[in-house]
């Protein structure tokens, strides 16, 4: 669609900001080098002083809070939390049993408010203006977690959550892997994200057309963005991946290799091109719709 008569936006988003050096690095370098325009930071995570550093030192890199809820730290300590992580602070590693929890545990729902306020509290305390909101695993969209933003979205002035929304059948037409896991996302968060657009409607917070990158997650590279771009029929996209440096010693947040490959797509001179030629600008959600 490199003639369409209207415009065309595309935010180019890394996840995880925050996660470890290497991972800030490697967003960074796309931001500097590439296509990327945005990133979601980890407030609590390992390398979070860093990335907060870099954001300061990047002003034209838009910065928003990819919310941690599993698999990861949380900001309040246990003491105030005791039904969403353990002793050390740390939250369930597994999505299904933390959903299960703040669907049906009253007590797990009145922390989880808590926490959540508090990890918005931290994002707000680094004076970084508050591009978006996301969620580690995307467990943000599920509906107790995303009513609770919508809750807290005044105070925290959250103008931006990203519903995941990506076309199944062009994604299997593209790369037919992980076929199973393919069907059970489009179903799970094809429900998700039809709630979610009625809510956030409803409550004057935007969202893209379309958000790329779940149904392709950890192999979000260059062949497969190439096949996508062209494709693409929304006038307002996000397109996200996890891009990350090898460090020795650190953690990975991905199959190994798979955040090289993601860089890597991201630097491309070609992807690039493909955005350019099907008519999209590279932009962020501050700059299109604050």
């Amino acid at each position: 669609m490199p003639n369409s008569p209207h415009p065309r936006f595309a935010i180019i988003n890394g996840d995880d900001f925050g996660f470890s050096h290497g991972v800030n690095q490697a967003i960074i370098q796309a931001h500097e080098q590439g296509v990327l325009t945005s990133t979601s930071l980890m407030v609590t995570g390992d390398a979070v002083e860093e990335a907060i550093a870099l954001a300061n030192t990047h002003p034209n890199l838009a910065v928003g809070l990819h919310l941690v809820l599993v698999c990861g730290q949380s900001a309040l300590p246990p003491s105030q939390i005791p039904h969403l992580v353990d002793s050390l602070g740390n939250f369930s590693n597994s999505p299904l049993q933390a959903g299960l929890s703040y669907q049906f545990h009253p007590a797990a729902r009145d922390e989880l408010w808590r926490e959540i306020r508090a990890q918005l509290k931290k994002f707000r305390n680094l004076g970084l203006p508050l591009s978006h909101v996301d969620g580690h695993l995307h467990l943000h969209t599920h509906p107790v977690v995303l009513r609770i933003l919508v809750e807290l979205a005044q105070e925290f002035d959250i103008k931006v959550i990203r519903l995941p929304a990506e076309e199944l059948g062009m994604s299997l037409k593209l790369d037919r892997r992980n076929l199973l896991t393919k069907l059970v996302w489009s179903f799970v968060f094809g429900g998700l994200r039809r709630y979610g657009e009625h809510l956030l409607k409803a409550h004057g917070i935007s969202f893209a057309d379309r958000v790329y990158g779940l149904l392709q997650t950890s192999n979000m590279n260059e062949e497969y963005l190439l096949s996508l771009i062209p494709q693409i029929q929304a006038d307002f996209v996000e397109i996200y991946s996890h891009p990350a440096l090898i460090e020795e010693g650190e953690p990975l947040n991905g199959p190994e290799g798979a955040g090289e490959v993601e860089l890597a797509a991201l630097l491309s001179e070609q992807v690039r091109k493909a955005l350019n030629m099907n008519g999209f600008e590279l932009t962020n959600y501050v700059k299109a719709l604050y």
